[in-house]
């Protein structure tokens, strides 16, 4: 009967939709009507007549997610059972205990604590292998459903049993929920030659106020000759926040950013609205391929307007605006309705999710669609795909080694192991690696009997396949057997020769042991290519004002 009750709001719900007056230049409206009845009464004829008892929401968000799969991957219902993970992809807050996790052999482990939150309070450390969750065994249930475990109102209380790493002792730990809140600016400071920094990881509320706070307390506490915003990793957030932002730099009236929608009200031009706080300080704003929508918003009007310079890798192209509008029953739905354009008139967005090709798939804004456009200074830049920094740096590609150590948690092991036996280190920005350390991760790695495929061992097996196939084996064999132990041989001194990446994520994970996320990020300022060359173009001069008037010679970003 509940479910009879359920399909026939569903059919009201669509008739009143459909009586709904649409603009009268709405080609469409006979066809939203004619399917909406169809649709209704398809899931009808499934409630009356179907073999075996359906569940309509289920059905219902089944065939919504079809529906909008056909648009952009940004336009998503989101129903009320998900609205918390909604709140937290748009507010960076939820209420929880604060910690990173992920799944290890059968069991959920705590990866990364939030400093402040009641996960690291509660002396809750990574490597931590959770046991149970409120009387409930945690073993062989995978991540999403323990994090909706863990999760809930904040006031409310989670008992768990934790394992400790390299301890077979269980302990009870009850843990305080509290709204968990990410920061915007994990760390901010200065990195030497008078250069701040600043690491702005989203853009939700505040983060215009906190990147002003952060810069002020720079610039008044010391003699700043130029400070870099790091939108690296960032996906963006609030546009309000990337304006504000922005008009840190940037005189009062400057245009930001326009959106264009199919309606007017969605066609709006952002501008700056207060005075400047340093309209004239050397900046360099750092970005990469995950730098993305407001993060792209900031970096482009900031290279349209010639205010500063952006190094990095080209960024995502994330050129779409998206509403949330309510739904019945306390859903949502988050829509695309409109393209930005910065400053020069450009649109950023990289795939045309708008038009299908042949196949019926998206693809990028091709070459010949591309179009240039002028700088406030008379510099040509492009649309259609992101944007292309003034300095290209190529992201590191890491060994088979490195990254086979890292994806099966050897390194993640090893730091937690370190931390049992070392109470304490030196502060982030100063502990390094150092050779008896090293030997002892050797050590460790060569304990675990670790080993990993590199890509010419698959050839070689692959050549003996093909030879065995097409009977050559019987004459190469031996030679390619040869050649299987020599590359075997050199393998064993990857563990040396790419040390230099290895200790990388080596230290960044012992030293979040100790300083957590804030530390992690002062440990890597240290010796990071990006901020190296960002700190040398602020410092010179001549450089700085060359790729501004555009007589620097620019590299392709996507030269391989």
């Amino acid at each position: 009967m509940k479910q009879r009750t359920y399909i026939w709001l569903i059919i009201s719900a669509f008739c009143i939709l459909s009586f709904t007056d649409l603009p009268a230049q709405d080609k469409n409206n006979f066809e939203i009507s004619k399917n909406i009845e169809i649709y209704v009464d398809v899931l009808r004829q499934l409630n009356l007549n179907y073999a075996d008892n359906i569940n309509p929401g289920e059905l219902n968000k089944i065939a919504i997610d079809a529906m909008l799969n056909k648009l952009d991957p940004y336009t998503v219902y989101v129903p009320e059972s998900q609205l918390e993970d909604f709140e937290l992809m748009t507010k960076g807050e939820y209420g929880g205990i604060g910690a990173l996790i992920q799944k290890q052999d059968g069991y959920v482990v705590i990866t990364e604590p939030y400093e402040g939150f009641p996960a690291q309070k509660s002396g809750l450390k990574a490597g931590d292998k959770i046991i149970s969750i409120d009387g409930e065994l945690a073993r062989d249930k995978d991540t999403p459903e323990v994090s909706e475990k863990l999760k809930g109102v904040p006031g409310t209380t989670v008992t768990l049993i934790i394992e400790s790493y390299g301890d077979t002792t269980q302990k009870v730990i009850e843990i305080l929920r509290e709204k968990v809140k990410f920061p915007n600016i994990p760390y901010y400071g200065m990195i030497g030659d008078g250069i701040g920094y600043i690491s702005l990881m989203q853009f939700n509320p505040n983060a215009a106020s906190d990147v002003q706070k952060a810069f002020n307390e720079l610039r008044t506490e010391n003699n700043m000759k130029g400070v870099i915003l790091d939108l690296r990793g960032n996906g963006g957030g609030l546009l309000n926040e990337a304006v504000d932002i922005t008009n840190i730099f940037v005189q009062k009236g400057q245009t930001i950013v326009t959106t264009k929608g199919k309606l007017s009200e969605n066609v709006q031009v952002h501008r700056t609205r207060n005075n400047a706080i340093d309209p004239k300080i050397p900046l360099v704003v750092l970005v990469n391929n995950n730098s993305a929508s407001a993060s792209e918003i900031v970096a482009g009007a900031i290279q349209d307007l010639d205010r500063g310079i952006i190094i990095g890798e080209r960024t995502f192209g994330k050129g779409l605006v998206q509403h949330v509008t309510s739904l019945p029953y306390n859903s949502k739905m988050k829509i695309t309705v409109a393209k930005y354009y910065i400053p020069s008139g450009r649109c950023i967005q990289s795939i045309d999710y708008f038009n299908k090709n042949a196949n019926g798939d998206n693809d990028k804004v091709p070459d010949s669609l591309i179009s240039s456009f002028k700088t406030k200074g008379g510099r040509t830049v492009l649309d259609g795909g992101g944007i292309i920094p003034d300095i290209c740096i190529k992201p590191v590609s890491f060994s088979q080694i490195t990254a086979d150590l890292y994806a099966n948690n050897y390194i993640f092991d090893y730091a937690n192991k370190f931390a049992a036996e070392n109470t304490e280190i030196d502060a982030p920005g100063e502990f390094e690696i150092t050779d008896p350390v090293y030997d002892d991760f050797k050590l460790y790695v060569e304990n675990q009997e670790f080993n990993y495929l590199t890509e010419t061992e698959s050839l070689i097996e692959r050549m003996k396949k093909s030879a065995e196939r097409e009977s050559y084996l019987l004459a190469i064999e031996a030679q390619l057997d040869t050649v299987d132990s020599l590359v075997k041989e050199e393998k064993k001194k990857d563990i040396e020769k790419f040390r230099s990446e290895i200790e990388e994520l080596l230290l960044m994970e012992i030293v979040s042991r100790y300083y957590y996320q804030k530390g992690k990020i002062i440990a890597t300022v240290q010796h990071n290519e990006e901020i190296e060359e960002a700190k040398k173009v602020l410092l010179d001069e001549d450089l700085y004002k060359s790729v501004l008037d555009g007589t620097y010679k620019k590299s392709d970003c996507d030269e391989e």
